[in-house]
């Protein structure tokens, strides 16, 4: 632990410690307040005579409210002297702002479990903030191919929609670009200042057009309310070198069938299984349609669907299909892995499961396969055939499979940036949606 980690628990010690000894005051301090009150009114009378008030528009002090304005300005006070705003992405900033509507206790638990992890890898943050927020500019952004070093691939701008006044969405995503980058660059963060030539083309009584400039990028705005943000070529290797950190420079969902993994990133090499994260696998259920039993449901009888997982690891998914009544099977190559789904009690195959000969005889098919170059394709197509007629297939792919290879044809939902961090890699990922015909 260095003299700055020292210095920062110092700092929110303190801070905490002043937020309880005026939570301790908070009845008292109401008090002193109303005799304070009191001795006004009673200055502007002679013996206590009432004739009209002197204190005109007294406030009333509520002590519930004062307590909850304590623990959210402690929360605030906090984030400020950890400097999250220049660690957290702009999702999280916005996540923050809302729990101050009614923050949680503030202790030094609740502080460490919030803020440690930020203090802890900020590089990471700082990495997961910035692919979130080009992420949502193009799709480009969410090809690992387009953003691997040396590929020319990444737009060189991008368009804007309903760039008007201060909090305006427009003006928002730029102030969001605009700070990625400055955190990238271990900058400060950009000040409402910083953006009045953008706002000097925002009118209220006519459309505007013009140039204006921002920490280096170009701000094209044109009468319809959109504007284009144009890179310069520093800002355009920043974002490239980024994006390469963040999502692996040498992850295996290259274009090249035979591209080899190199050292680089924490990833799992062995066959290339990434198990899938509990949020992963709900929305996939969700995406597929096949629920938890709810208070609705109670007492009723529940579908019980046949489902089919290939390439089923250790059995997380079927965990999360057994809570909602279904009749899951897996196919599994490596051995150690099927039988620790077995173990859980599912009825697990150890196989290769593009050896399997296909029955359609499953309601549906939920799988991850494996993320190799294009190797999901044939363990898709293959799983297919598994389905009942008017069956559908639902399967956790790379992205690259829907923005960069278009060789699979469904419905397709993007899932949060760094979905599977947690599994070993960052390689954006969504999830497709295909129904077997009728």
């Amino acid at each position: 632990m260095n003299q700055n980690t020292l210095a920062k628990q110092s700092s929110v010690l303190d801070i905490i410690d002043e937020h309880d000894r005026k939570l301790a005051s908070v009845d008292e301090a109401i008090k002193a307040y109303d005799d304070a009150c009191t001795a006004v009114e009673m200055a502007g009378t002679i013996m206590g005579t009432y004739v009209n008030p002197v204190l005109r528009g007294k406030a009333y002090v509520f002590a519930d409210e004062m307590r909850k304005n304590l623990r959210a300005s402690g929360w605030k006070a906090l984030y400020n002297r950890c400097q999250i705003d220049r660690i957290a992405s702009a999702k999280d900033k916005k996540l923050f702002e809302q729990t101050l509507a009614d923050p949680p206790e503030l202790t030094f638990d609740n502080a460490r479990a919030t803020f440690g992890p930020y203090l802890e890898n900020p590089r990471s943050h700082i990495l997961r903030g910035l692919a979130e927020t080009f992420a949502d500019l193009d799709p480009a952004y969410k090809s690992h191919s387009k953003v691997k070093i040396g590929v020319k691939g990444l737009p060189k701008r991008v368009i804007l929609s309903n760039v008007g006044g201060y909090e305006s969405y427009g003006r928002n995503k730029l102030r969001d670009i605009v700070n990625a980058l400055a955190s990238y660059r271990g900058e400060p963060i950009a000040e409402h200042a910083e953006f009045s030539e953008i706002d000097n083309l925002h009118s209220y009584i006519r459309a505007t057009e013009g140039d204006a400039t921002v920490r280096g990028l170009t701000v094209r705005k044109f009468k319809n309310g959109n504007a284009h943000v144009i890179f310069p070529p520093d800002a355009l290797i920043d974002i490239n070198r980024a994006l390469s950190e963040f999502y692996g420079e040498v992850l295996p969902d290259a274009e090249e069938e035979d591209a080899k993994p190199r050292p680089g990133t924490s990833v799992s090499k062995d066959l290339q299984f990434y198990w899938s994260p509990k949020a992963v696998i709900e929305r996939a259920l969700e995406v597929a349609g096949i629920y938890r039993p709810s208070a609705y449901t109670h007492g009723s009888t529940l579908p019980s669907y046949r489902v089919l997982e290939p390439s089923c690891g250790d059995g997380r998914i079927m965990d999360e299909l057994r809570k909602r009544g279904c009749q899951a099977f897996g196919i599994e190559y490596h051995a150690g892995r099927a039988a620790e789904a077995r173990a859980k009690g599912h009825n697990v195959l150890t196989a290769n499961f593009l050896e399997c000969i296909a029955k359609p005889e499953f309601d549906f098919v939920v799988m991850n396969p494996p993320f190799f170059g294009k190797l999901y394709m044939r363990h898709v197509m293959h799983a297919l055939k598994f389905l009942k007629p008017g069956g559908r297939l639902v399967s956790i792919l790379p992205a690259t499979a829907w923005y960069d290879h278009r060789e699979i044809k469904g419905s397709w939902t993007d899932l949060p940036v760094g979905s599977f961090a947690e599994a070993g890699t960052n390689v954006p990922t969504g999830i497709i949606s295909m129904q077997a015909p009728s």
